[in-house]
């Protein structure tokens, strides 16, 4: 039995997908903790166990985690989340008990490149994810936290911008050259994990992309691929704050994203060196042309 949490995500529907195509394989049973189960297609909901409710929930875990052998862990956005420990710690605490009081054996996170490097203390959303992964760490369970960087899909947020005004915008300095990840790469590393509970003790599986590129590679790309000039405007930390707080995100999580996008203009994501193992296979030119050009042209 393999317990997913997030099912309708960018991460958790792609994983569910793949699950799906290799139950028969190697028999497992899936089931999914989602708070509206109308969101799941009627197809998927046919074939798995669905519990409704939030993850971050005592009860909703504790049905959800009975008789499980694995779990997709993925802690949810919370615009008002009083503090980064309360989205992040606070809401897997639950959880984590719930690990122990089931004999839960293996467990595989979402969390972010970082550990190590001199700035892992000060990086934001960063800081506290890797604080929810010690978190589950010292629960005794075999855990493996996907250490990923800034992923490749955050850029479609950007499609009317890049469609309307040729730009994107970020934070980083323009020739800072950085790993980025497609989500459908981090939910095939979940995967991967899940089904070959052949590891042990805890650890971190970093998910690099391919390449390094910076924010100048990237305008360069999508050019290429939309064929029409797109440029990259470096935006101010005041300019993001701005932005956030006018999407009605709480001061805490703003400060957190300001935290975090400073750190990773000092390098918070180069802390590992690509390898086979770390490389994950989509190229951003490959996620240009099969995603974001046609969502461009939409």
């Amino acid at each position: 039995m393999i317990v997913i949490t997030a099912p309708t995500g960018q991460i958790g529907s792609r994983l569910l997908e793949i699950l799906l195509g290799e139950t028969r394989t190697h028999g497992e049973e899936l089931r999914v903790i989602v708070r509206d189960p109308g969101k799941l297609p009627d197809a998927v909901r046919a074939r798995v166990d669905v519990v409704t409710g939030s993850h971050g929930d005592a009860e909703v875990v504790d049905r959800a985690f009975a008789g499980a052998d694995a779990v997709f862990w993925l802690v949810p956005s919370n615009p008002q989340a009083p503090s980064l420990d309360a989205m992040y710690s606070g809401f897997t605490r639950a959880a984590a008990k719930a690990f122990t009081t089931h004999g839960v054996g293996h467990v595989v996170g979402v969390s972010a490149l970082g550990r190590g490097t001199p700035v892992a203390g000060r990086a934001g959303h960063v800081t506290a994810s890797l604080a929810m992964d010690d978190l589950i760490a010292s629960t005794g369970v075999a855990y493996r936290a996907l250490a990923n960087p800034t992923f490749i899909d955050n850029l479609l947020w950007q499609v009317a911008s890049i469609r309307d005004d040729g730009v994107f915008t970020g934070t980083v300095t323009a020739d800072r050259k950085a790993p980025t990840a497609a989500t459908r790469d981090i939910a095939a590393a979940a995967a991967d994990l899940l089904l070959d509970r052949s590891w042990t003790g805890t650890g971190e599986v970093p998910v690099l992309g391919p390449e390094d590129l910076s924010p100048n590679d990237l305008a360069r790309i999508v050019s290429e691929v939309l064929g029409r000039p797109i440029r990259y405007q470096r935006q101010t930390l005041d300019e993001l704050r701005t932005s956030l707080t006018g999407q009605g995100i709480g001061d805490a999580l703003v400060q957190g994203y300001l935290d975090m996008m400073r750190a990773k203009d000092e390098g918070l994501d180069g802390g590992v060196r690509r390898t086979p193992q770390t490389a994950s296979p989509t190229s951003f030119r490959e996620w240009c042309e099969q995603v974001l050009k046609p969502a461009v042209q939409a």
